[in-house]
């Protein structure tokens, strides 16, 4: 039986979320899909059915399971609205605008009882974060004390303000130091350059790993991610993000995408496809709401923070019971 998936939000991500369900995911098919703009939603339904009410696409029969890729304002009313109607969701980052509003999707969540929200941290399903998880998980490194993460943009709009590179890129990184390294994050500090960007964030975990992270949304060159984790015994750490190397005019080299969605294209389509086999088979896979609540937290307070330049001590409620 294929599970039939309503996607909400038919920008960048929801189109390929969309085709993803269409045409390369086994086990699921795109039944429905919702935008304020319903000839932009019609265009990626291709055949699915079309709604402009987002609530009706969850509430509907049509609809086992939704993936959320609306605008971030809108990500927790909807994933509460999935929680009530009893039907699982993958969310895109963030799982809500504020670290209260995914608290109150977590308290939802574990009063349910079961899990059913996965927050689209695609990171944990890129296949070269995955060998570095699974170097650091087998021992094969040590005891990892330090991760070193690049995050790296070609450019940002004016709009992008200063905040906004730690609350919409940053949250990358949180969520996957905390997964790479299987630790919970207790500080953090925030140095930048002038005007703001670059900016290096320093955490340190629970473990008592350093995380260094270089975030810089105006690079120029293209988009570019990078990690090395470093161990008592040895290194691991990404390769160039490449499948060819050109040899030409006395040099040889490769290109960087000028944004996240070629470097991610495969993490994407894994994840789909995992969150699929998950739902079917009635578990969870992927960046849990608890993690989702966390990251944003994580977020609000070194932003808070940021005005002093001091270190955070980072705080959070006990973690309930369903996501032990």
């Amino acid at each position: 039986m294929s599970l039939a998936v309503g996607v909400i939000g038919t920008g960048v991500m929801g189109a390929e979320h969309a085709r993803l369900l269409r045409e390369q995911t086994a086990g699921a098919h795109l039944a429905a899909v919702c935008d304020a703009d319903e000839a932009r939603a019609t265009a990626a339904a291709q055949g699915a059915a079309v709604f402009t009410d987002a609530h009706a696409l969850i509430s509907s029969p049509l609809v086992d399971a939704v993936v959320i890729a609306s605008p971030d304002a809108t990500h927790a009313g909807y994933a509460l609205a999935c929680l009530a109607a009893g039907k699982p969701v993958l969310c895109e980052k963030p799982i809500a605008a504020t670290a209260a509003e995914g608290l109150a999707i977590v308290q939802a969540e574990a009063a349910l009882g079961r899990r059913l929200v996965t927050v689209g941290f695609m990171r944990r399903f890129d296949p070269a974060y995955a060998e570095m998880q699974a170097a650091r998980s087998a021992g094969r490194i040590g005891n990892a004390v330090l991760l070193h993460n690049i995050h790296r943009n070609l450019s940002a709009p004016e709009w992008f303000t200063g905040a906004m590179a730690v609350t919409n890129s940053f949250v990358h990184e949180i969520d996957i130091s905390r997964w790479l390294l299987g630790a919970e994050m207790v500080s953090a500090q925030v140095a930048a350059a002038p005007g703001g960007d670059p900016m290096m964030v320093t955490m340190q975990a629970d473990s008592g790993a350093i995380i260094s992270t270089e975030v810089h949304m105006n690079a120029a060159y293209g988009y570019h991610v990078h990690a090395q984790l470093v161990g008592r015994l040895g290194t691991v750490e990404m390769a160039a993000p490449t499948r060819v190397l050109t040899n030409l005019s006395n040099a040889q080299s490769f290109g960087f995408p000028s944004n996240w969605v070629p470097r991610f294209t495969e993490a994407y389509r894994l994840q789909m496809q995992a969150w699929v086999d998950a739902t079917v088979a009635g578990h969870s896979v992927g960046a849990s709401a608890w993690d989702g609540y966390v990251t944003t937290s994580i977020a609000e307070q070194i932003v808070e923070g940021m005005a002093t330049g001091g270190q955070v001590a980072l705080s959070f409620p006990a973690r309930p019971a369903l996501y032990d």
